[in-house]
């Protein structure tokens, strides 16, 4: 695939994301637009996708020569894609679950002091989730 083709794919890519979450925050505020943004995403998720796998398909054996030397570099940088997914999503996902846990807590212990302990509890099983993230982070790092 030539650099031109790349950048199509991922500009459409780009705008399969931005275009139905633009249309759903700015659009008219009514019940089709949940459908409409749904259907927007959907049409150029898989009309991009349809232009990837008709790109793939229609390589030279030169290029299938190349890819294939090329295959273990475009793993390991896979690989660091996802630890630094694994990294942040967990995090994200723990800084939501703490932040519904803290709040609560705090209006707990506010209202009866004798729940402090359970309710720490709950609040270091939602920390717990980013430290888990954090170790298979470490661990898909320790496989490259």
């Amino acid at each position: 695939m030539t650099l031109t083709v790349k950048l199509l794919l991922v500009a459409t890519l780009i705008l399969s994301i931005i275009l139905p979450f633009g249309y759903y925050l700015i659009g008219e505020k009514n019940k089709g637009r949940y459908k409409t943004a749904l259907g927007v995403n959907a049409f150029f998720f898989f009309g991009a996708f349809a232009v990837a796998m008709i790109m793939l398909f229609t390589g030279s054996p030169v290029q299938a020569a190349d890819a294939a030397s090329t295959a273990a570099s475009s793993a390991t940088g896979l690989g660091y894609i996802a630890a630094a997914l694994v990294t942040g999503l967990s995090c994200i996902g723990g800084g939501i679950a703490v932040a519904s846990a803290a709040s609560a807590a705090l209006g707990a212990i506010s209202e009866d002091a004798s729940v402090l302990g359970k309710s720490l509890i709950f609040v270091g099983l939602a920390e717990g989730v980013c430290l888990y993230g954090l170790i298979i982070s470490f661990m898909i790092l320790g496989q490259l």
